[in-house]
Protein backbone atom coordinates (compact mmCIF):
# COMPACT_ATOMS: atom_id res chain seq x y z
CA UNK A 1 0.00 0.00 0.00
CA UNK A 2 2.94 2.47 1.06
CA UNK A 3 4.11 2.18 -2.67
CA UNK A 4 1.18 2.82 -3.92
CA UNK A 5 0.34 5.98 -1.83
CA UNK A 6 3.88 6.98 -2.24
CA UNK A 7 3.96 6.69 -6.29
CA UNK A 8 0.92 8.42 -6.76
CA UNK A 9 1.71 11.21 -4.49
CA UNK A 10 4.80 11.94 -7.11
CA UNK A 11 3.03 11.76 -10.04
CA UNK A 12 0.72 14.21 -8.84
CA UNK A 13 3.53 16.13 -8.01
CA UNK A 14 5.30 15.77 -11.32
CA UNK A 15 1.72 16.80 -13.21
CA UNK A 16 1.59 20.01 -10.51
CA UNK A 17 4.76 21.27 -11.72
CA UNK A 18 3.91 20.37 -15.61
CA UNK A 19 0.74 22.30 -15.38
CA UNK A 20 1.95 25.34 -12.58
CA UNK A 21 5.33 25.10 -11.87
CA UNK A 22 7.29 26.85 -14.57
CA UNK A 23 10.71 25.56 -13.93
CA UNK A 24 13.88 25.77 -15.78
CA UNK A 25 15.38 22.75 -16.19
CA UNK A 26 14.33 19.02 -16.50
CA UNK A 27 15.10 17.95 -13.58
CA UNK A 28 11.39 17.55 -12.09
CA UNK A 29 10.59 14.88 -14.46
CA UNK A 30 12.26 12.80 -12.00
CA UNK A 31 9.48 13.00 -9.53
CA UNK A 32 7.54 11.08 -12.99
CA UNK A 33 10.04 8.36 -12.58
CA UNK A 34 9.80 7.75 -9.16
CA UNK A 35 6.01 7.72 -9.39
CA UNK A 36 6.29 5.08 -11.96
CA UNK A 37 8.99 3.19 -9.67
CA UNK A 38 6.93 2.78 -6.80
CA UNK A 39 3.53 2.28 -8.40
CA UNK A 40 5.15 -0.82 -10.69
CA UNK A 41 6.84 -1.88 -7.59
CA UNK A 42 3.24 -1.83 -5.80
CA UNK A 43 1.89 -3.92 -8.74
CA UNK A 44 4.53 -6.29 -9.03
CA UNK A 45 4.90 -7.10 -5.40
CA UNK A 46 1.21 -7.13 -4.90
CA UNK A 47 1.05 -10.14 -7.24
CA UNK A 48 3.34 -11.94 -6.18
CA UNK A 49 5.89 -11.23 -9.38
CA UNK A 50 8.83 -10.58 -7.47
CA UNK A 51 8.87 -13.58 -5.02
CA UNK A 52 8.44 -15.74 -8.07
CA UNK A 53 11.09 -14.15 -10.09
CA UNK A 54 13.32 -12.16 -8.21
CA UNK A 55 15.51 -14.39 -5.55
CA UNK A 56 15.50 -13.65 -1.86
CA UNK A 57 19.06 -12.14 -1.59
CA UNK A 58 18.46 -10.04 -4.61
CA UNK A 59 15.55 -8.44 -2.90
CA UNK A 60 16.86 -8.06 0.66
CA UNK A 61 20.43 -6.55 -1.09
CA UNK A 62 18.29 -3.87 -2.68
CA UNK A 63 15.84 -3.48 0.36
CA UNK A 64 19.05 -3.15 2.17
CA UNK A 65 20.49 -0.48 -0.50
CA UNK A 66 16.88 0.86 -0.10
CA UNK A 67 17.17 1.96 3.51
CA UNK A 68 20.87 2.55 2.97
CA UNK A 69 19.78 5.39 0.26
CA UNK A 70 16.70 6.63 2.86
CA UNK A 71 19.00 7.50 5.68
CA UNK A 72 21.68 9.05 3.27
CA UNK A 73 19.17 11.41 2.04
CA UNK A 74 17.48 12.28 5.32
CA UNK A 75 20.86 13.26 6.68
CA UNK A 76 21.83 15.24 3.38
CA UNK A 77 18.89 16.97 3.96
CA UNK A 78 19.35 17.95 7.56
CA UNK A 79 22.60 19.73 6.41
CA UNK A 80 21.34 21.47 3.57
CA UNK A 81 18.25 22.78 6.12
CA UNK A 82 20.62 23.70 8.51
CA UNK A 83 21.73 26.90 6.18
CA UNK A 84 17.71 28.20 6.10
CA UNK A 85 18.09 30.44 8.99
CA UNK A 86 21.85 31.94 7.60
CA UNK A 87 21.33 35.41 7.69
CA UNK A 88 24.95 36.35 7.75
CA UNK A 89 26.46 39.54 9.83
CA UNK A 90 26.63 43.19 9.45
CA UNK A 91 28.97 45.46 7.51
CA UNK A 92 30.25 42.73 5.53
CA UNK A 93 33.11 43.84 2.64
CA UNK A 94 31.35 42.17 -0.15
CA UNK A 95 28.03 40.03 -0.79
CA UNK A 96 27.93 37.64 -4.09
CA UNK A 97 24.73 37.45 -5.48
CA UNK A 98 24.57 33.82 -7.40
CA UNK A 99 22.96 33.63 -10.70
CA UNK A 100 19.76 32.01 -11.61
CA UNK A 101 17.39 31.30 -14.47
CA UNK A 102 16.74 35.09 -16.52
CA UNK A 103 13.42 35.43 -18.31
CA UNK A 104 13.12 36.80 -21.85
CA UNK A 105 12.09 40.19 -19.54
CA UNK A 106 12.45 39.48 -16.03
CA UNK A 107 14.61 37.55 -13.68
CA UNK A 108 12.90 34.45 -12.93
CA UNK A 109 11.27 33.97 -9.18
CA UNK A 110 14.11 32.45 -7.93
CA UNK A 111 16.84 34.41 -8.76
CA UNK A 112 14.16 38.22 -7.85
CA UNK A 113 13.92 36.60 -4.15
CA UNK A 114 17.75 36.27 -4.27
CA UNK A 115 17.81 39.53 -5.29
CA UNK A 116 15.40 41.18 -2.95
CA UNK A 117 17.51 39.80 -0.37
CA UNK A 118 20.51 41.63 -1.67
CA UNK A 119 18.62 44.34 -1.69
CA UNK A 120 17.35 44.49 1.67
CA UNK A 121 20.99 43.44 3.01
CA UNK A 122 22.63 46.40 0.87
CA UNK A 123 20.04 48.78 1.94
CA UNK A 124 20.73 47.55 5.60
CA UNK A 125 24.69 47.83 5.19
CA UNK A 126 25.41 51.14 2.66
CA UNK A 127 29.38 50.44 2.74
CA UNK A 128 28.95 46.66 1.28
CA UNK A 129 29.37 46.09 -2.41
CA UNK A 130 27.75 43.54 -4.59
CA UNK A 131 29.20 41.42 -6.80
CA UNK A 132 26.14 39.57 -8.96
CA UNK A 133 27.61 36.30 -10.63
CA UNK A 134 26.21 34.39 -13.39
CA UNK A 135 26.56 33.81 -17.46
CA UNK A 136 24.13 33.55 -20.25
CA UNK A 137 22.59 30.08 -20.65
CA UNK A 138 21.79 28.96 -23.77
CA UNK A 139 18.08 29.49 -23.11
CA UNK A 140 18.60 33.35 -21.60
CA UNK A 141 18.17 35.92 -23.44
CA UNK A 142 21.09 37.92 -21.65
CA UNK A 143 23.56 37.42 -18.94
CA UNK A 144 22.34 37.04 -15.55
CA UNK A 145 24.86 39.29 -14.23
CA UNK A 146 23.42 42.04 -16.36
CA UNK A 147 19.89 41.38 -15.19
CA UNK A 148 20.70 41.12 -11.78
CA UNK A 149 22.66 44.40 -12.02
CA UNK A 150 20.05 46.06 -13.90
CA UNK A 151 17.35 44.51 -11.18
CA UNK A 152 19.13 45.90 -8.39
CA UNK A 153 19.73 49.71 -10.31
CA UNK A 154 16.29 49.83 -10.45
CA UNK A 155 15.30 49.23 -7.22
CA UNK A 156 17.41 51.94 -6.10
CA UNK A 157 21.01 50.65 -5.05
CA UNK A 158 23.78 53.02 -6.63
CA UNK A 159 25.54 51.41 -10.07
CA UNK A 160 29.20 52.03 -8.19
CA UNK A 161 28.43 49.23 -5.56
CA UNK A 162 27.52 46.45 -8.38
CA UNK A 163 30.29 44.50 -9.90
CA UNK A 164 29.11 41.78 -12.11
CA UNK A 165 30.49 38.51 -13.18
CA UNK A 166 29.42 37.51 -16.05
CA UNK A 167 31.27 34.04 -17.15
CA UNK A 168 30.37 31.62 -14.72
CA UNK A 169 27.72 28.52 -15.46
CA UNK A 170 27.71 26.93 -12.41
CA UNK A 171 27.86 27.06 -8.39
CA UNK A 172 31.69 26.55 -8.51
CA UNK A 173 32.51 28.72 -11.34
CA UNK A 174 30.12 31.62 -9.62
CA UNK A 175 32.46 31.72 -6.10
CA UNK A 176 36.08 30.69 -8.26
CA UNK A 177 34.88 34.00 -10.50
CA UNK A 178 33.92 36.00 -8.19
CA UNK A 179 36.94 35.49 -6.14
CA UNK A 180 39.07 36.95 -9.09
CA UNK A 181 37.02 40.06 -8.89
CA UNK A 182 37.51 40.75 -5.49
CA UNK A 183 41.06 39.57 -6.26
CA UNK A 184 41.07 42.76 -8.61
CA UNK A 185 40.01 45.22 -6.20
CA UNK A 186 43.56 44.27 -4.40
CA UNK A 187 41.46 44.31 -0.83
CA UNK A 188 42.85 41.46 1.63
CA UNK A 189 41.44 39.52 4.05
CA UNK A 190 37.83 40.85 3.22
CA UNK A 191 34.54 39.35 4.56
CA UNK A 192 32.48 37.67 1.84
CA UNK A 193 28.18 36.82 2.54
CA UNK A 194 27.01 34.48 -0.06
CA UNK A 195 22.90 35.41 -0.50
CA UNK A 196 21.08 32.53 -2.66
CA UNK A 197 17.98 30.28 -1.67
CA UNK A 198 17.61 29.08 1.28
CA UNK A 199 18.81 25.45 -0.32
CA UNK A 200 21.30 26.41 -1.65
CA UNK A 201 23.12 28.23 1.36
CA UNK A 202 25.11 24.94 2.62
CA UNK A 203 26.14 23.94 -0.52
CA UNK A 204 27.07 27.15 -1.68
CA UNK A 205 29.17 27.90 1.65
CA UNK A 206 30.75 24.84 1.81
CA UNK A 207 32.41 25.10 -2.09
CA UNK A 208 33.31 28.78 -0.90
CA UNK A 209 34.80 27.66 1.74
CA UNK A 210 36.60 24.69 -0.02
CA UNK A 211 37.94 27.37 -2.64
CA UNK A 212 39.90 29.36 -0.10
CA UNK A 213 37.16 32.26 1.31
CA UNK A 214 38.89 32.91 4.61
CA UNK A 215 35.85 34.83 5.80
CA UNK A 216 32.85 33.96 4.16
CA UNK A 217 29.03 33.27 5.63
CA UNK A 218 25.24 32.70 4.12
CA UNK A 219 23.05 35.08 3.71
CA UNK A 220 19.40 33.11 2.62
CA UNK A 221 16.43 34.07 0.62
CA UNK A 222 12.80 32.64 0.52
CA UNK A 223 12.14 29.79 -2.09
CA UNK A 224 8.83 29.55 -4.08
CA UNK A 225 7.56 26.90 -1.98
CA UNK A 226 5.31 24.97 -4.44
CA UNK A 227 9.05 23.94 -5.95
CA UNK A 228 10.59 23.33 -2.44
CA UNK A 229 10.59 19.08 -2.88
CA UNK A 230 11.69 19.64 -6.02
CA UNK A 231 14.34 22.22 -5.55
CA UNK A 232 15.34 20.24 -1.93
CA UNK A 233 15.45 16.65 -3.94
CA UNK A 234 17.53 18.61 -6.47
CA UNK A 235 20.16 20.16 -4.01
CA UNK A 236 20.47 16.70 -2.48
CA UNK A 237 22.27 15.81 -6.00
CA UNK A 238 23.92 18.51 -5.99
CA UNK A 239 25.73 18.16 -2.62
CA UNK A 240 26.89 14.85 -3.61
CA UNK A 241 28.28 15.67 -6.45
CA UNK A 242 30.32 18.44 -5.10
CA UNK A 243 31.06 16.06 -2.61
CA UNK A 244 32.51 13.69 -4.72
CA UNK A 245 34.51 15.80 -7.14
CA UNK A 246 36.42 17.23 -3.85
CA UNK A 247 34.49 20.62 -4.70
CA UNK A 248 33.04 21.08 -0.99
Amino acid sequence: MWAYIIGGLCLLYFIGILIFGGVGTNFYFIWALLGTAFLSYGILNGNGWLQQHIPVFLRRGFGICFLLGVVLLVVVEGLILSGFSAKGRPDLDYIVVLGAQVKPDRPSKVLAMRLDRAYEYLVENEDTVAIVSGGQGSNEPETEAACMKRYLIDKGIAPERILTEDQSTNTVENLTFSKAVIAEQRNADVSVGIVSNNFHIFRAVGIAKKLGYQDVCGIASVSYLPMQPNNMLREFFGVMKDYLFGNM
